[in-house]
C-alpha cells in the first residue's frame, strides 16, 4: 500500500471520511494531478509542482487543505484561512465531512491549477 494510502486509512473517523472525499473531489476536479507523500503528509502536485497538501489535525480537529499560492488566490477568499507565520499558504478547513463544500473547494483548486 502507498504512504499516502496508509495515512489516510490509518485516520481515526471523522478525518479517515473527509480526506478520502477531499481526494475523491480534486481527482474528478483535476484528473491531472498525483498524489505524493511529501513531509509526512498528502500533497498533491500539478504539472510537478506542489499544488495542495492534505493534514489531518487531531490536536485542533480539522482537515486542513492547504494550498503552496494560497496568497496568490483572490476569489473565495472569505473561506481561506492565513496562520500567522504562513507567507505563501492558504487553507480551506473542515471539521466535519458535512461542512466540505464540493462547489467552494472545485473553484478554490481550478483557481489554484491556473496559478501554474
Amino acid at each position: 500500500m502507498k504512504p499516502t494510502e496508509l495515512y489516510i486509512l490509518n485516520q481515526p473517523e471523522p478525518y479517515r471520511s473527509m480526506l478520502l472525499h477531499i481526494v475523491s473531489v480534486v481527482e474528478h476536479a483535476l484528473p491531472n494531478v498525483t498524489l505524493e507523500f511529501k513531509w509526512g503528509i498528502p500533497y498533491f502536485y500539478y504539472k510537478k509542482k506542489p499544488l495542495c497538501y492534505l493534514n489531518a489535525s487531531h490536536k485542533h480537529q480539522y482537515v486542513d487543505v492547504g494550498f503552496a499560492r494560497g496568497f496568490q488566490l483572490t476569489q473565495n477568499t472569505a473561506f481561506l484561512i492565513a496562520d500567522k507565520g504562513r507567507n505563501t499558504v492558504k487553507s480551506l478547513r473542515y471539521r466535519s465531512l458535512y461542512e466540505i463544500d464540493n462547489e467552494v473547494l472545485t473553484a478554490v483548486l481550478a483557481e489554484a491549477q491556473n496559478l501554474y
